[in-house]
């Protein structure tokens, strides 16, 4: 097997000292080179050809930010995977990163004994190495999940063909990870303004860059998108993104569904998951759910788009070619659980054409 060639760069001697001991422990992962600053990082792309670049938001000389765009310019399928602080500033910077194209982020451990803080790196940027970079195949070509079984099967038998034609669509849920902020980008501004249904989404993020998430999103929108809050009544033109940390439902009440947060124990090593939400709005909407699972590692959505499914609802999942880890869509979509498979860019056009079924046309859907 192929080893993968990680360059680190980052500004502090202690960070680069911790991510190679994590990342030397790897059999399957070789540290390529470390550099103090972007400066130096670009000169030693061009010498050690890494297949992975590790990259620190906040730098000397030149930044994460200007390092990432001449990243992409010279070399524009390199995964980049950004190394940042768990800070407003930090969190800001990452997401803007990810808007400009990097692959993934990081958040550096706050953690003060060393062990601590290598258990910690590993946990977190080892799994995201190998999803965005492949265990099989050449790393610079591998874009599969290397976890994804080929054929993993609903828990409960086969999901029975649809009958007839398909049902009205109340709610969109969608689930996302790796990759999700810029898909969302693409997507959610391609939404009008009078979608006569609510949006909701669990992007894996901790707590922060949801908020700073939202917010970007919102300002590029036609819909109004929140990071959302315990008790929101979630209505039609609206977006509602889980918060970093906890768990997002939507449960019924007196007055509509409304949304509820909470701490309960991770699902599928996430919090916010995708599985909690999906299982709430199969129970509240019934039929009437649009689901789609976008980009991301793991298998996180796959048993609620089960309940989805099995309930009558509808699962879109985005195809493999668009996906920065074909993971959550991919499981999805083998599982035969997905009415359709497609591309990112297809995907605002199907979720209308859904959303107007039973609705005759969307009268300034458009606007």
């Amino acid at each position: 097997m192929t080893s993968v060639r990680a360059l680190i760069v980052d500004d502090s001697v202690v960070v680069r000292h911790l991510v190679s001991e994590a990342l030397g422990a790897e059999p399957e992962i070789e540290v390529a080179g470390v550099a103090a600053d972007g400066k130096i990082g670009l000169a030693k792309i061009d010498q050690v050809n890494p297949d992975i670049v590790i990259l620190d938001v906040e730098m000397p000389v030149m930044d994460g930010l200007t390092t990432l765009v001449e990243i992409r310019r010279r070399r524009p399928t390199l995964p980049v995977i950004m190394f940042s602080t768990l800070t407003q500033r930090g969190a800001a910077i990452t997401v803007d990163a990810l808007a400009m194209g990097a692959s993934d982020y990081v958040t550096k451990p706050r953690a003060s004994n060393p062990e601590r803080s290598i258990q910690l790196i590993r946990e977190e940027l080892v799994p995201r190495i190998r999803g965005l970079c492949g265990i099989r195949a050449a790393p610079r070509q591998a874009r599969r999940d290397a976890t994804a079984p080929e054929a993993p099967k609903p828990a409960a038998g086969p999901i029975p063909p649809r009958a007839g034609p398909a049902p009205r669509v109340d709610v969109v849920a969608i689930g996302v990870s790796t990759g999700g902020p810029n898909a969302l980008a693409s997507l959610v501004p391609a939404l009008p303004a009078k979608l006569p249904v609510p949006v909701v989404i669990v992007q894996h993020m901790p707590p922060m860059f949801t908020k700073i998430l939202a917010e970007r999103l919102d300002a590029g929108s036609p819909l109004h998108v929140v990071e959302a809050r315990d008790g929101d009544e979630i209505r039609a033109g609206g977006v509602w993104i889980a918060p970093g940390g906890l768990h997002m439902i939507v449960e019924r009440s007196g007055l509509g569904p409304r949304i509820r947060t909470n701490q309960d124990p991770p699902e599928n090593s996430c919090r916010p998951s995708v599985e909690p939400l999906f299982r709430s709005v199969a129970t509240v909407y019934g039929e009437h759910v649009l689901a789609a699972v976008l980009t991301g590692m793991g298998s996180d959505g796959l048993r609620g788009s089960e309940q989805i499914r099995r309930r009558g609802g509808q699962v879109l999942a985005q195809d493999e070619a668009t996906s920065v880890v074909w993971g959550m869509p991919g499981f999805v979509a083998k599982a035969g659980l997905a009415d359709a498979i497609l591309p990112l860019q297809a995907l605002p056009a199907a979720i209308l054409d859904r959303v107007a079924v039973g609705r005759g046309l969307l009268a300034g859907v458009a606007s």
